[in-house]
């Protein structure tokens, strides 16, 4: 729970690279940032995916030692508990990121300037082990104000900037939970659908590439030509981030139906492959 709450609060994080690169007026280097960010992100989820592993293996373990065809009712609604929880945890680490907002942007604008002055990534990140850089960055904290939140809303933000962030997040929260979930529903194919997670997060990239990615860059650039207040890419990182946050909560509702379409999937795999 903790692994997957830090995975997703980094996650909320990247979001601060485009206005910062705005703020900054260096966009190349931000979005190096960003991809840093997100690359960090996706490291630590690597890291989730054996947990759930580990934790659909000694929910199957008994039944396969009994040589059983399913998985007790009362063991499948354990793993439900625990697979919902995980999910809940990263809707928390998503909140603790929107409120850390400040933060990251404020270290972000830091660590533009430090590699500029270092010419080295590694350096930049190391420089932020000093105990003086790391109180001016503790004390970047400010909770936003609601009113100041409320008033983003009147900026101009496409509508499938604010869908697509939404759907690709409800669909990352549950990627790899919702596999591992169909792994213990079905017993027959649970080596596929474990693997089908791979699958269902690529959906996901390819949801971001295409309607996420490419429209929030070119807010940045009109933001940069003066085309675009800095207000609208401050607006902007907030929608991305309520729409995360509503998308991490709209994954509990798809994690069944979601565990339930891999398990059918993998059977088809399945008994493709054995005709």
């Amino acid at each position: 729970m903790a692994l997957n709450g830090i995975t997703q609060a980094i996650q909320i994080g990247a979001y601060a690279a485009r206005y910062a690169g705005v703020q900054t007026h260096r966009i190349a280097t931000s979005i190096s940032l960003f991809n840093l960010f997100v690359t960090a992100s996706r490291l630590a989820a690597l890291f989730l995916t054996p947990s759930l592993g580990a934790l659909a293996d000694n929910a199957t373990r008994p039944t396969v030692a009994a040589k059983l065809s399913a998985v007790p009712p009362d063991v499948i609604g354990t793993f439900d508990l625990q697979m919902r929880l995980i999910v809940a945890a990263g809707t928390i680490g998503t909140c603790v990121g929107a409120f850390l907002l400040p933060m990251f942007i404020y270290l972000f604008a830091r660590g533009i300037r430090s590699f500029e002055r270092k010419n080295s990534v590694l350096q930049a990140v190391v420089r932020l082990g000093d105990p003086r850089v790391m109180m001016d960055v503790l004390s970047s904290v400010r909770l936003p104000e609601i009113r100041t939140v409320l008033s983003y809303t009147r900026e101009a933000i496409p509508p499938k900037l604010l869908i697509g962030n939404l759907v690709v997040m409800a669909i990352y929260a549950i990627g790899v939970p919702s596999a591992y979930y169909a792994s213990v529903l079905n017993l027959d194919a649970r080596t596929t659908a474990a693997g089908l997670s791979g699958i269902v997060n690529g959906i996901g990239t390819l949801a971001f590439t295409f309607f996420v990615d490419p429209t929030s860059a070119l807010m940045v650039d009109q933001a940069v030509k003066g085309e675009r207040s800095l207000n609208s890419i401050r607006a902007m990182v907030v929608g991305l981030t309520v729409t995360a946050i509503c998308g991490t909560i709209l994954s509990q509702l798809l994690l069944w139906p979601g565990a339930w379409a891999i398990s059918h999937v993998a059977s088809l795999f399945v008994h493709g492959f054995r005709r």
